[in-house]
């Protein structure tokens, strides 16, 4: 049990908002009357919501602004007023303008910058340092996702063809969920292995976004284990064409065929998937590309879990990599 005495940690999260401005780029901050201070928009989590979709409405409620994340950038942490507090940041870039900036009682300007400028005027140090680690890697990347289809009961169970096997209520809760989430990354390819579990997985997402999803033969585990090394390589080629797909993309497949696609969509953008757990049931990796490159790589869980992973590249200096 934890100690009972001990003080609960606040829980926020928010974006380094950018965008183009000429041969440079902007970053949004934020006045906050009460505190007569400079900072990202930012925001305290509710309680049981995802920090992605925290970091989405917080800025959205403070700056009118609906953004699309990108990599993720380290936690802050301190004390407020004794208590601790730690906030995450994501960059970000504007998906649209929901309405026109109206100064309020929480926030009453809003400012787009450049970095020289932006880093002088922020009021806290800390904030300046995610200014910095944010101006030194790529701003600009595009999300390659997969994830693992959600729960579909038990194959025993299921006494009809194993492709048939729908997801069971659990599973279409985090179908549910992970819509919501994976739009947090923006709109983009969906493409699922053929089995019905994991067409359902994304269905929603798709929906919500107005994409079809693309069934990919090569993703089925059944295939490849009848066929062997040559099935095998197929989905590895499948993987790396989305790999190299300009546009964001999201793949749904098995627990099976995973590790062998994960480990073909980074040997695709020059680094190594590192050793690491097996996704869970509806959890997502996102890999963040950039330049034809791995620049970061990332998992998240409906439930609330997320991780930043570490990632080994075969070509270190071609792209710089974020970590906590």
């Amino acid at each position: 049990m934890g100690d009972p005495g001990a003080v609960e940690e606040i829980t926020a999260a928010g974006a380094v908002v950018w965008r183009p401005a000429g041969s440079a780029a902007q970053v949004a901050l934020v006045h906050r009357p009460k505190y007569d201070d400079w900072s990202f928009p930012k925001g305290k989590r509710e309680p049981g919501e995802h920090v992605l979709l925290t970091a989405v409405r917080e800025v959205s409620e403070e700056t009118a602004l609906r953004v699309t994340l990108g990599i993720r950038l380290p936690p802050v942490k301190y004390a407020n007023g004794g208590v601790p507090k730690r906030v995450d940041y994501w960059a970000a870039t504007v998906a649209t303008t929901l309405s026109a900036f109206e100064p309020g009682a929480e926030v009453d300007e809003l400012a787009w910058l450049t970095a020289e400028t932006a880093a002088s005027r922020l009021s806290y140090e800390r904030d300046a340092e995610t200014l910095e680690i944010f101006n030194a890697g790529p701003s600009e990347t595009v999300p390659l996702i997969v994830i693992r289809h959600g729960s579909a009961g038990s194959k025993s169970d299921w006494r009809k063809s194993d492709v048939s096997r729908p997801l069971d209520s659990r599973g279409a809760g985090e179908a549910a969920a992970v819509a919501d989430l994976l739009r947090c990354f923006g709109a983009g390819r969906v493409v699922s292995a053929p089995a019905e579990r994991c067409v359902a997985t994304v269905r929603p997402y798709a929906a919500s976004v107005g994409a079809a999803v693309e069934i990919e033969p090569a993703f089925e585990v059944s295939a490849g284990r009848s066929a062997g090394h040559s099935a095998s390589r197929g989905a590895a080629a499948a993987m790396a064409r989305l790999a190299a797909d300009s546009r964001p993309v999201v793949v749904c497949a098995h627990r099976e065929n995973l590790p062998a696609l994960l480990d073909a969509a980074c040997a695709a953008l020059g680094a190594q998937m590192p050793a690491v757990s097996p996704l869970r049931k509806a959890e997502f990796a996102v890999l963040h590309r950039a330049g034809g490159k791995l620049a970061a790589l990332e998992r998240y869980h409906p439930d609330g879990n997320a991780l930043v992973l570490p990632v080994t590249f075969s070509e270190p200096e071609l792209v710089s990599s974020r970590q906590p």
